[in-house]
């Protein structure tokens, strides 16, 4: 360790650019197989020297030009006094004493700080550096690097993009090491195309664990994740959904999943059916009832959706038609990539007309349309054969990818949908006023749908 009291790093010629100070050594470049030692690297950043009694005094008004780096302390011993102690300092802001805005410098004085700067070699290693940096010098140079991931309970989900492949094994093992709790990452193999709405997945590092646990909204969930859907992305949207609700309303979800919205409904007190054709997603429905203490409120089903709707739905709409009282019914049809289209299903449901209570649907689904909202009406409008203009709106959820949006159309079902006979019952207008502003979510394409 060496200090001496000269402007530091003159031969920069100004302010230090962090890509450079902070980047991992040159021969980390290509790497496929991580070795942590590789990364050990030495710099040099600028020091106050400051007696040690004032120390704690003075660190929250440094603290925006302290050096704040992972597992590094920013206040060390001075070997040249034992009186001392070197605050280290940010090489992206400090170099000289001509660095120090006014404010450090009033403060600084007012302690009796010497405003020399001296330069102190430190030595990074690989627990100094950050994900992005380890990523950035291993792969490909002017190559996308994704450290992003969705966190489900103890497994990291990422979505690499091809380039990043070869190094997939190298990338999960770093995103173990900086994330703690993370004890398992994954890459998704497949787009989710198949009947139960799980994708194939390789394990990149960790254990070999996908049981897992996670709490949404207050509500627990435990499920297998390589054999449900789970999307840590709509809890926002479960939320929202929840709200519309009232205690005794009567609620059928018709792809339930694991239960995130069926679950908190029935912890508001209403009667939910709920149903998903995955025999896995319905087995961690039932047990999340339970874990929940819901169970005696949410009758469960293990069918093809339209098989759900024409049969538990319809004999439940037929039952509850003639007496509903103050109880609103809703119909949850959270399947982006199909849910329209099950909209016909609805079509001549029930013989008459018996009470002019319709039930409120809320299905979802993906555009790619310029005006994804008019273009969710004009789909849903297509399968039932009725315009929905004045009785509906339309929610955006988040951005799924780039150009494409996940939508939410919430409206009653028309009477001269439903029933093969019917009254010219009033449809009340569901008005968009009530409907909280949606979030613009930022677009990514590692997103899963």
């Amino acid at each position: 360790m060496r200090f001496h009291c000269t402007a530091f790093l003159e031969m920069l010629k100004g302010k230090v650019e962090e890509e450079h100070v902070f980047m991992p050594p040159r021969h980390v470049h290509g790497m496929t197989e991580l070795k942590r030692d590789a990364f050990t690297k030495s710099i040099n950043v600028p020091a106050l020297k400051v007696k040690k009694e004032i120390i704690n005094r003075l660190m929250k008004p440094l603290k925006q030009i302290a050096l704040q780096r992972p597992g590094l302390k920013r206040v060390m011993e001075d070997p040249e006094d034992e009186n001392k102690r070197l605050i280290i300092l940010d090489p992206c802001q400090i170099s000289s004493a001509d660095s120090f805005d006014d404010s450090i410098k009033i403060v600084l004085g007012q302690f009796g700080v010497d405003l020399q700067v001296y330069t102190h070699n430190l030595e990074l290693t690989y627990e100094n550096f950050k994900t992005e940096e380890i990523l950035r010098a291993v792969l490909p140079e002017g190559q996308d690097v994704t450290s992003s991931f969705s966190r489900v309970g103890h497994i990291a989900h990422m979505n690499l993009r091809e380039h990043q492949l070869p190094y997939r094994y190298l990338v999960g093992q770093v995103i173990i090491d900086k994330n703690p709790g993370v004890t398992s990452v994954v890459n998704k193999t497949n787009i989710i195309d198949n009947a139960y709405r799980n994708f194939q997945m390789e394990l990149l590092a960790g254990e070999d664990n996908m049981i897992t646990k996670v709490k949404e909204n207050g509500f627990t969930y435990e499920f297998d994740f390589s054999k449900v859907y789970w999307n840590p992305r709509l809890g926002t949207e479960h939320n929202r959904i929840v709200a519309l609700l009232k205690a005794e309303d009567i609620v059928f979800d018709v792809f339930a999943g694991v239960g995130p919205f069926a679950i908190p409904a029935a912890k508001k007190n209403c009667a939910v059916l709920a149903n998903d054709l995955n025999p896995e997603s319905c087995k961690w429905l039932v047990h999340n009832c339970k874990l929940n203490k819901v169970d005696r409120r949410v009758k469960t089903f293990s069918l093809d959706g339209r098989d759900f709707i024409l049969g538990p739905l319809k004999d439940e709409l037929n039952k509850i038609s003639t007496d509903v009282g103050n109880s609103s019914v809703h119909i949850i049809m959270n399947l982006p990539a199909l849910a329209i289209d099950f909209l016909d299903a609805f079509k001549n449901l029930l013989d008459k007309a018996s009470n002019n209570n319709l039930p409120t649907v809320h299905c979802y689904g993906f555009s790619k349309d310029d005006n994804p909202a008019k273009d969710i009406k004009e789909k849903a409008e297509s399968v039932l054969g009725v315009s929905l203009e004045g009785h509906c709106c339309v929610h955006q959820v988040r951005n799924v990818a780039p150009n494409k949006e996940m939508m939410c159309i919430s409206f009653q079902l028309p009477a001269e949908v439903l029933y093969k006979e019917h009254s010219q019952f009033q449809v009340s207008v569901i008005p968009e006023e009530n409907e909280p502003k949606p979030k613009r979510i930022r677009t990514d394409p590692s997103v899963q749908e």
